[in-house]
């Protein structure tokens, strides 16, 4: 399911042409607040009844060439026709490409369905302006095949599965601006919340299980590297994104000014988590 309507290609790779990339939109929550955001959505969804509920919700939006929706597999590499994807029988968001663990594979259906690597439907629409990157157990490997191909949007986000996320955006990425949006809590603490839109405050509030805002809309200020590890080292991974940000410059007390002291503060910290972990199991 692909929107018909394309506009002049020299519109399409205008840098002033905002796009967002909308990977695994879902039931497209988050859509009308991008909708606000940018002069093109391209909302990226595996499964197909979502993607008709997509297109039925924002069929305007979808004519106005406002919106155009991917029912596909988003796969980081190679170009298979089809691939196998997990539909979780009760649970939309935790539908994945990955295999499911034996535990629960009970709770998914096997389909066949289409597929499209990342660098595919980026080179489709357009250069991103802000990719969201919400896949369940497949947000690094689609952020890899990003940064390997120096994909570097000026606002991007993926799920904090684990501290490899940070990793990559920090030092493949060369990222060095950093904000978390708390998933648990974006439909309380985002509610009413104030927004730009085209140079306007407004306000807007975030349904439940949505990514929240994104850019200077989230709440706080932007993080060093230091900043953020001290964050994540107090707490846990969790259901949480890391977005990064190359329009705001790092604070010039930060530590981390390059890729070789980003990396040197990595091996400590991972082994200090797993620490962690192995006493919390014992």
């Amino acid at each position: 399911m692909t929107s018909p309507e394309r506009p002049d290609e020299s519109f399409v790779n205008s840098p002033s042409r905002k796009i967002i990339y909308d990977f695994g939109a879902n039931n497209g929550g988050d859509i009308p607040y991008y909708l606000k955001k940018a002069d093109l959505v391209v909302a990226v969804e595996a499964n197909p009844s979502l993607c008709q509920k997509i297109e039925q919700r924002f069929s305007t939006a979808i004519l106005e060439g406002k919106l155009r929706i991917e029912n596909c597999v988003v796969v980081a590499e190679g170009n298979p026709p089809e691939v196998y994807f997990y539909l979780h029988k009760r649970h939309d968001v935790l539908g994945q490409f990955l295999p499911p663990d034996h535990s629960v594979i009970d709770s998914y259906t096997k389909v066949l369905l289409p597929s499209q690597s990342v660098m595919q439907i980026l080179q489709k629409h357009g250069t991103p302006y802000y990719i969201k990157i919400d896949i369940e157990h497949y947000d690094e490997a689609i952020l890899r095949e990003l940064l390997r191909h120096e994909i570097r949007p000026p606002y991007i986000s993926a799920e904090s599965s684990s501290i490899l996320v940070l990793a990559l955006l920090a030092g493949l990425g060369e990222y060095s601006a950093f904000k978390l949006v708390e998933g648990a809590t974006v439909a309380k603490k985002y509610k009413n919340h104030s927004i730009l839109v085209n140079g306007d405050r407004e306000s807007y509030s975030f349904p439940p299980h949505s990514a929240g805002p994104f850019g200077d809309d989230i709440a706080g200020e932007w993080m060093n590297i230091d900043d953020l590890f001290e964050v994540l080292r107090a707490t846990n991974m969790g259901w949480r994104d890391i977005h990064a940000t190359t329009l705001v410059q790092p604070d010039p007390r930060s530590r981390a000014q390059n890729r070789r002291q980003i990396w040197r503060h990595f091996p400590g910290w991972l082994a200090a988590k797993l620490r962690s972990a192995k006493t919390d199991a014992q």
